[in-house]
């Protein structure tokens, strides 16, 4: 966790940037939908988890939620322009208490995560019944002309730009974590024994993202 968090801390301050470039704006489009898909009560509570500088934040309060940013690393929010309230803290281990919010979002963060088990734990923990989380990350399209596509593009090009315009290392191991992400079964199977049934898994832009969204038991 401590090189994770170093790792973004030095990418920081051009992350916004590297990442609108990369994805040719669809990050912008993502996490639209993975906030749409809340679905919940205008003025509810959100907590965004490894809120990074703020992106979901930003468009979780242009659909009239209330979130809050969470992140372990500091030089990310010291980026952050969201205007949410901010804290550093580990989101395995997060300083609330039990049912204390509305929803929870995360964006791009499960793969950095050592324990998804205990992640979706404290999602749970933290989440009131009735609540809703969404999580969005990389992911394995399923049309093989596209993934072969991906692959090239984010196991060899995205490396070079993010070399380029940030920091190589990072963005180096960036690609590689996609292969630290359990098969979509298996993340709705966890979510569910931690308190999520109705878990389901979409794919978005033909699978180059992946969106859980759940309600909590």
């Amino acid at each position: 966790m401590k090189a994770v968090r170093e790792m973004f801390d030095a990418i920081a301050p051009r992350y916004d940037f590297v990442n609108r470039l990369m994805t040719f704006r669809l990050d912008v489009r993502w996490r639209r939908i993975t906030v749409k898909s809340l679905q919940l009560p205008s003025g509810s509570r959100i907590i965004d988890l490894a809120s990074g500088t703020g992106d979901l934040c930003v468009e979780l309060t242009k659909q009239n939620y209330k979130p809050i940013s969470m992140d372990i690393s500091f030089g990310m929010l010291s980026q952050d322009r969201s205007g949410a309230p901010r804290s550093q803290a580990d989101i395995l281990r997060l300083p609330m208490p039990n049912a204390c919010v509305d929803g929870v979002t995360c964006g791009f963060a499960l793969r950095n995560l050592e324990n998804l088990e205990q992640f979706f734990a404290e999602l749970a923990r933290v989440t009131r019944r009735q609540g809703r989380i969404a999580l969005l990350d990389v992911g394995r399209p399923s049309n093989r002309f596209i993934r072969w596509g991906n692959s090239i593009y984010f196991g060899k090009i995205v490396p070079i730009i993010g070399g380029l315009l940030s920091n190589r290392a990072a963005y180096k191991y960036l690609p590689r974590s996609v292969a630290y992400l359990p098969p979509s079964d298996e993340l709705i199977a966890m979510l569910q024994r931690g308190g999520f049934s109705d878990a389901a898994h979409f794919q978005l832009s033909g699978g180059l993202t992946q969106l859980l969204v759940a309600t909590r038991n």
